[in-house]
């Protein structure tokens, strides 16, 4: 089991700061629920427009901030994070987003084992005790 993550391409509509109708949260909010009762839906979120964000470019000097909006292409309008077997289950799942238009991209997290000999024992205990204290944050 792994988790996926499904990002909510952005468009013109979601960048100018249409929010979605009472029958597309309504449907959305179906959607979710399907998703909880399935037992692997971890977190999702919907994301305002990139003029209330900004993007950070690192490099060998300082960290370069450049609020936005930014150009529509490549943008994320919102997320799941889905906890499944599979890429076919997630996009199993995702052909089931009550959408119209639009796209999706899905994506599987990295895990341990993915970080080889790298990923130490020392670290792995680290990383256990920073989940332990989100979860705890998640809580409040």
């Amino acid at each position: 089991m792994g988790k996926f993550v499904v990002f909510v391409h952005a468009s013109a509509d979601s960048e100018a700061g249409k929010l979605p109708t009472t029958q597309e949260l309504k449907e959305m909010t179906d959607f979710n629920t399907q998703l909880a009762n399935a037992g692997v839906m971890l977190a999702g979120e919907g994301l305002l427009q990139s003029s209330k964000g900004a993007r950070i470019t690192y490099s060998d000097s300082d960290p370069v901030v450049q609020k936005g909006p930014f150009p529509v292409d490549n943008l994320v309008a919102g997320y799941w994070v889905l906890k499944l077997d599979s890429l076919d289950e997630a996009i199993s799942w995702a052909k089931k987003i009550p959408f119209k238009t639009g796209s999706v991209e899905i994506r599987k997290t990295a895990e341990a084992e993915d970080f080889g000999e790298a990923y130490t024992d020392e670290l792995k205990e680290k990383v256990e005790e920073l989940r332990k204290k989100t979860e705890e944050i998640a809580k409040q």
